[in-house]
């Protein structure tokens, strides 16, 4: 359509297009492919496919109960079937969809104006399953409270503000050997599925036992024994929330992404809560209780803003008590944000075609980090478990996003969605439940990529995976896949250096290549150029011309293969050491 192309080039020709160099814009690094028109479709699009965060990440959220007071007494020490603390928990829920819009809205709106990449955040999957379960802990049964929590999120924030800032966060990230990496994404996956099975916040497939550590459930809530939590065998998997949760919200969900259909996630979510919104069916989301018609109350105001109520602002400082626990959780998070974080901006950066090959760094890496972290410290004040760049981004990049315009636009999308806070607060746990399952099979992929020939990198690998999940703490595997790392390494290490060299494994050869080295350097670009004395240090080294580039190929610059993009220089070098010992 022509008036489309004109609209694509005036608005390219214009600030807006050279700030985010649109095609067309005559800015020396414009991105190919990238029009004003295809930015917004791309933006709609992710959106689209993570806005499913806003119904799960609530849902786990709220299973902390948030800042209420549980007062069960002995038949109830966790206020299961307390009417008062469970109205309180649906407050804070409610508090949660629009807490979780917001940061969404902010943080990527932010991400595309200043780092100018197409990369949008929201609370991270997995973080919030940390947060919830294993901090904080069913309704307050974890090691610290839910205001406490907020605290080590809020410091652990600006820690990693001052870490991109530095450039540190790059040498950190690099300092981990690549297969415990991989082995935190695939283990986490592995958690959220378990979840995903659960009562509180999934389809209730299976559930803790007595003889055996899980069990066969599937039994109508109302059936669980309250006193073992077991399903009667006669009630098994007779659940119709589950089977519902299992037709309409997984396999429906799997079927539609894999004929590529937009949205897939969000419309396996609805499809399975429109099922489940009328009053007065077996598989009601608004039973004739206390509790479900104060959620009815709710869900009829359809488009209504929730004002934050129970989780603004009430971070607690008076750690004193809490010194071990606090510093463990603060740790975890960092690191678990670094990695997370690190990973899901660099691939997603790669499919934007916007990393230079020879320093392995994006455009615009320090201020996508110092956003992210900025998000990190404002969501906690929102009551979020940590924000990070999310992999669903792709979905938009594939639609033709290059630039900033497209998280933004998603940013604006997240913006309008506040205002929708009744909707999204009344999704089943079953509508999200195998969202989880759905999510954790994804990040399964990197399980291929990890190095299972060497067993120095494949036990502490498979050690983290599984921990995460059997222990349901991702702290917990963090901890033991690094340490066995650590001390299976070192050792061989000192027995060849006792040896002289002589006792060796047969195929250390095959190690993954660890270095702390990193290309480009451990300072970021900005501070390279502050200490060279560069008047405009903020701004970006105008791009190699190709005269340049091959007058420093006739000095003796060794170019890098081609293939070797995307890997640090360390294993290029390596790779060819070994060609040319072949």
């Amino acid at each position: 359509m022509g008036w489309i192309h004109d609209v694509n080039a005036k608005v390219a020709k214009s600030p807006v297009g050279r700030w985010f160099q649109l095609e067309g814009s005559g800015h020396p690094k414009e991105r190919k492919g990238s029009y004003f028109f295809t930015e917004i479709r791309a933006g709609v699009a992710a959106f689209f496919a993570m806005a499913y965060i806003l119904a799960v990440n609530s849902s786990i959220v709220a299973d902390t109960g948030g800042t209420c007071v549980c007062n069960g007494g002995p038949d109830d020490p966790i206020c299961k079937g307390n009417e008062e603390y469970l109205l309180c928990a649906a407050e804070v829920k409610r508090d949660l969809v629009t807490a979780t819009a917001a940061i969404s809205a902010l943080s990527s709106f932010c991400m595309g104006l200043f780092a100018n990449l197409p990369v949008s955040l929201a609370p991270g999957m997995g973080l919030n399953a940390y947060f919830a379960y294993t901090v904080v802990g069913y309704h307050g049964t974890g090691v610290v409270p839910y205001p406490v929590a907020l605290t080590a999120i809020f410091v652990e924030g600006w820690v990693f503000f001052a870490l991109a800032l530095f450039g540190l966060r790059q040498w950190l990230a690099r300092a981990i050997p690549r297969s415990i990496k991989l082995a935190t994404s695939v283990g986490i996956g592995l958690f959220l599925t378990l979840i995903g099975f659960t009562y509180s916040e999934g389809i209730g497939l299976v559930t803790g036992a007595q003889s055996t550590p899980l069990e066969l459930a599937g039994c109508p809530s109302e059936l669980v024994d309250p006193t073992t939590g077991l399903c009667p065998d006669s009630a098994k998997m007779r659940n119709p929330k589950m089977w519902i949760g299992i037709f309409c919200g997984g396999v429906f969900t799997v079927l539609l992404m894999m004929y590529r259909v937009k949205g897939a996630i969000i419309a396996g979510i609805l499809l399975v809560s429109i099922i489940s919104w009328p009053r007065g069916t077996s598989v009601t989301y608004f039973p004739y209780t206390v509790v479900g018609d104060d959620a009815f109350d709710f869900f009829k105001q359809v488009v209504d803003f929730h004002k934050i109520s129970r989780t603004l602002t009430v971070q607690q400082w008076n750690i004193a008590e809490y010194g071990g626990q606090f510093g463990l959780a603060f740790i975890t998070f960092l690191y678990v944000d670094i990695l997370d974080c690190t990973g899901t901006l660099y691939s997603m950066a790669r499919f934007a075609n916007v990393i230079d090959p020879v320093t392995e760094d994006f455009e615009g890496s320090t201020l996508a980090y110092m956003v992210d972290a900025i998000s990190i410290s404002i969501g906690s004040l929102l009551g979020s478990p940590p924000v990070t760049a999310f992999v669903e981004s792709g979905a938009g990049i594939s639609e033709g996003g290059r630039t900033g315009l497209t998280s933004m636009t998603t940013g604006l999308c997240f913006f309008i969605s506040i205002f929708f806070a009744p909707i999204f607060a009344s999704i089943p746990s079953w509508a999200t439940g195998c969202v989880l399952v759905l999510v954790g099979s994804m990040m399964m992929q990197a399980v291929t990529e990890i190095n299972w020939r060497y067993m120095g990198d494949a036990v502490p690998a498979f050690v983290t995976i599984a921990t995460m999940p059997f222990t349901y703490s991702i702290a917990d595997g963090l901890i033991g896949g690094i340490c066995l790392y650590i001390a299976l390494n070192t050792l061989v290490w000192v027995v060849e250096k006792l040896s002289g060299g002589r006792l060796v494994p047969p195929n250390k050869q095959e190690k993954d290549h660890w270095t702390w080295r990193v290309q480009g350097g451990i300072l970021p670009p900005w501070m390279v150029r502050l200490y060279g004395g560069k008047g405009e240090f903020w701004r970006d080294e105008p791009p190699v011309t190709e005269s340049a580039s091959d007058a420093a190929d006739e000095e003796g610059t060794v170019k890098m293969n081609p293939k070797d993009c995307g890997r640090g220089q360390p294993e290029a070098a390596l790779d060819q050491t070994r060609e040319k010992d072949a």
